[in-house]
């Protein structure tokens, strides 16, 4: 456990991803099984403890310390690991010696909600301040320091010589503490035996196009196809061994908030495609897609109601298939991926399944065009995809880009700030701000509309920070209110109504696009702009 802690700290204070990966890479190497897979699950997100979240951590210490104490320094520190790691009354004498990770996660799994304040307690007393820190954020789930996934993955790779596209393609078959990978990377065992089940493979991904590369997609346009980027949510439906399961572009498994979807595809094959919900209920075309407000209905859910099916009915759209049979697609260019899609999507549940259309465009000048004018509230903008390019995983320089549409824009009224987490839990990064429901010189009151906390550079996040403390009105635990003096440019892609916020709308998301101290806070927009943009 001194061996991750010291790992974990040192994360905290690089900022360079080069020098985060050399860290991971000489943990890994030097670290024993299982120590070292069970430290990669950390890092990965792939760890769950039930019964050890952050209430439990709060009630602990509340337990232990004056609870004025620790609201007070959790608000001023703004994480609860490095508050709690802190404050914690050493023992007088350590009873035991620091657990390995192997043992720290062994006792984590077997704490209940009965004895996770014993438990908890004698772990802590068993650490110092970095131990504990590093073991509440294993707990927790909660890392937070930096490292995505992916980035993890990439050290693993690297750390042993092996391809990382490998290194995602097995990973989905296995479990902490990845003995099996471990044995492959790091001991030249055969790769992984996945067997007859469904699981993920690599997605490919998108660069956004922009700079040089518009030029480049400008000159060589007929070299590439065109397709609408649609606002759900990336899936691949993998049937195999009998059984389906889809999964989101994370990699997580979310068969169980959309049974349908698995229903509906009984042979063995692997699409690609956006997850999205029908629209006509929601006013759209008969049998179109509606907005990623309506799927937020269905997300995340870990049972479905009949009345939930039948209101909110999903489909995919496809993009582009993987897999069939025993044929791996992959390698062939996008053209014939795309010939054999359109050959499959005819035998396909229609009611779960349809083909993303290809756009009809000579021109990238023509397609902007086509792009400036779709304000659909499915369409987030468009794809271009290299017709030669093979289905490769991660994102490769020049195969595809994501064409977003220009975002809309509102002027709105900072109302609250909260600390954020991590590097910056000594800034109030969060933002809550909002629109007025009428005219302010008459009366007209604000309305929150929406939440954003990224947009802004490094120094404007300090001249924020700044002016929050300088105009803070009323404290309401960690958030501050602000006099309502200050006006932001918000750019969003679209605006929802909603039933669950007092304005009635929901942003999709929300950034901080300018500061406008120049302008008067009562020029700042009205709820009826936004209402205007409503495209459910």
């Amino acid at each position: 456990m001194e061996a991750f802690a010291a790992l974990v700290d040192a994360i905290v204070y690089t900022r360079s991803r080069n020098g985060k990966l050399a860290l991971i890479i000489a943990y890994l190497r030097a670290t024993p099984d299982p120590d070292r897979g069970w430290a990669l699950a950390a890092l990965t997100g792939g760890l769950d403890f039930p019964a050890v979240k952050a209430s439990a951590i709060r009630a602990l210490m509340m337990a232990r310390i004056d609870p004025v104490l620790w609201q007070l320094s959790r608000d001023f520190v703004g994480d609860t690991a490095e508050t709690a790691s802190l404050l914690w009354p050493e023992p007088a004498e350590k009873p035991a010696p620091p657990p390995t990770v192997a043992e720290a996660v062994g006792e984590l799994a077997a704490i209940t909600r009965s004895n996770v304040a014993q438990k908890l307690s004698e772990l802590f007393d068993r650490l110092d301040a970095d131990g504990r820190y590093a073991l509440i954020k294993l707990a927790t789930g909660a890392m937070r320091i930096g490292i995505s996934a992916r980035l993890a993955k990439v050290a693993f790779a690297q750390a042993f010589g092996v391809a990382v596209e490998l290194v995602e393609e097995f990973w989905h078959g296995q479990t902490a503490p990845y003995t099996a990978l471990f044995d492959w990377a790091a001991r030249g065992a055969p790769p992984p035996d996945h067997g007859d089940v469904p699981l993920l493979r690599p997605f490919m991904l998108s660069h956004p196009l922009e700079g040089p590369a518009i030029d480049a997609v400008a000159a060589d346009f007929a070299a590439f196809a065109a397709e609408w980027k649609w606002d759900g949510i990336r899936v691949q439906v993998v049937h195999a061994g009998g059984d389906t399961r889809v999964f989101s572009r994370g990699g997580d498994d979310v068969t169980a908030a959309f049974p349908e979807i698995a229903a509906a595809l009984d042979r063995p094959m692997i699409l690609d495609g956006e997850l999205m919900v029908r629209g006509s209920h929601q006013g759209g075309a008969e049998g179109g897609a509606a907005s990623f407000n309506a799927l937020q209905q269905r997300l995340g859910r870990k049972t479905v109601s009949a009345a939930m099916l039948r209101d909110y009915p999903a489909f995919v759209r496809l993009y582009d298939v993987l897999q069939v049979a025993e044929e791996d697609m992959r390698p062939f260019a996008w053209e014939q991926r795309r010939a054999r899609l359109e050959e499959i999507v005819p035998a396909l549940d229609g009611e779960r399944f349809d083909l993303s259309g290809v756009i009809a465009a000579e021109t990238l000048d023509a397609l902007a065009e086509l792009r400036s004018r779709a304000r659909d509230a499915a369409i987030e903008g468009v794809m271009l995809k290299r017709r030669d390019a093979p289905y490769v995983a991660g994102r490769r320089t020049g195969l595809w880009f994501k064409w977003k549409r220009d975002p809309l824009t509102v002027d709105c009224v900072l109302m609250y700030a909260q600390r954020g987490s991590g590097k910056r839990s000594s800034f109030y990064s969060d933002y809550t701000f909002g629109c007025w429901n009428g005219d302010p010189d008459a009366g007209a009151e604000l309305l929150p509309v929406g939440k954003a906390y990224f947009g802004f550079t490094d120094e404007e996040l300090k001249w924020l920070d700044r002016h929050v403390r300088q105009h803070t009105v009323a404290r309401f635990g960690p958030v501050r209110e602000t006099d309502k003096s200050l006006v932001l440019e918000v750019a969003f892609d679209s605006v929802h109504a909603s039933k669950r916020h007092k304005s009635g709308l929901a942003m999709r998301f929300p950034r901080i696009s300018r500061i406008r101290a120049d302008k008067p806070a009562h020029e700042a927009d009205r709820i009826e702009t936004l209402q205007a943009m409503v495209r459910d």
